[in-house]
């Protein structure tokens, strides 16, 4: 008879039945009583890993305020601030000027109107690409030109109004 045959005929003898109910009962009465975990108890053990979250979900927050912010043209490059200001305040004036002169005589639409307003679509777009790639001069140079067209259309159509104002065949009208 082989060993093994052997364990399986005599199996049962082998086994021995475990400790009755009462050992155990026994044996979990001795154990020290274990205390229930408060959430204080745990963060005061895993105080280093809250913090670490506290400061991951605040560099997170800033990030996303950052990017969201809308950055001036002067804040990222401070030499265009100059520029902007001479060239803002020249177009203003201008605009100013033009705003005095009743809308009949002018003769420009509201569309052209709009398109005269300081700071349009086409210089948001540059603003918005030189924010974007402040090493740009293209950019700089488009900006820049940008104004100096306005001010020369401005110009223009000023010295035009003036020049209509002051011709003899208005004056007879008016007279």
């Amino acid at each position: 008879m082989k060993l093994e045959d052997f364990i399986k005929q005599h199996r049962d003898s082998f086994e021995e039945e475990g400790p009755g109910p009462g050992v155990w009962a026994r044996l979990e009465k001795e154990l020290p009583v274990r205390q229930k975990t408060s959430v204080v108890r745990m963060m005061a053990k895993h105080w280093w890993k809250a913090a670490i979250l506290v400061a991951l979900i605040a560099n997170a927050g800033l990030l996303v305020k950052y990017a969201n912010t809308k950055q001036d043209v002067a804040v990222v490059i401070p030499e265009m601030e100059e520029m902007e200001l001479y060239y803002t305040s020249k177009i203003e004036q201008k605009l100013d000027e033009l705003k005095t002169i009743p809308a009949d005589q002018l003769g420009l639409d509201s569309t052209t109107m709009a398109e005269l307003e300081l700071r349009n679509e086409t210089y948001q777009l540059l603003e918005k690409e030189l924010v974007n790639n402040p090493g740009n001069e293209r950019i700089r140079s488009a900006m820049v030109r940008y104004y100096q067209m306005k001010l020369d259309l401005l110009d223009r159509i000023l010295s035009e109004q003036e020049k209509h104002t002051n011709s003899p065949s208005t004056k007879k009208d008016v007279l």
